[in-house]
């Protein structure tokens, strides 16, 4: 398998099940929240893994001192709620599941698209896009979908939830495992 680098901003729950349901282990986990954060996934703390602590707003140099050494590498972003910078977009391999379908509704590109799911929107779903330059502008290699059922934030937020761990487990067997 590939060097697999994993990102994240809020609890690292999705990287956790990825490693359990395939029996992997990124090289590095990067995260911006701060060592002691009460938000962590424990699970992820007890893996035998390295865990990368960067700054709030990193820049270039940070992103280029965690990935070091990354030579055929890919990184995944699991919440990783950071604009990543242009040089680092095109010298690195990175992924990005974003929870809206933006391959049929593009109003959905940026933070939080479940929360602007209108009656509007007949499907919800999500993709898995290449990280590049332009805001989750990259091209798609795996989207899911479903009918909308609700246009409740909470039920979308549990369906796309789910639908994003089976998703990455997809991903990584189609692509890097």
């Amino acid at each position: 398998m590939r060097d697999w680098f994993a990102f994240f901003s809020h609890t690292g729950t999705e990287i956790v099940n990825i490693c359990e349901a395939l029996q992997i282990l990124p090289r590095k986990v990067v995260t911006n929240k701060t060592p002691g954060d009460k938000s962590i996934n424990k699970r992820l703390l007890e893996l035998p893994v390295e865990i990368v602590w960067m700054n709030n707003r990193p820049d270039v140099q940070d992103y280029n001192r965690v990935l070091s050494k990354c030579y055929d590498c890919v990184c995944t972003l699991h919440g990783w709620m950071r604009i990543i910078p242009e040089e680092i977009c095109t010298d690195y391999e990175m992924y990005n599941l974003h929870p809206g379908l933006i391959s049929k509704y593009p109003e959905l590109k940026g933070a939080d698209p479940q929360s602007r799911i209108s009656e509007d929107h007949t499907d919800i779903g999500l993709v898995i896009h290449r990280v590049s330059p332009e805001l989750d502008g990259g091209s798609v290699v795996m989207e899911k979908s479903t009918k909308k059922i609700s246009n409740e934030i909470d039920d979308n937020t549990h369906i796309l939830h789910e639908m994003a761990t089976t998703t990455w487990i997809e991903f990584f067997q189609r692509y890097i495992t």
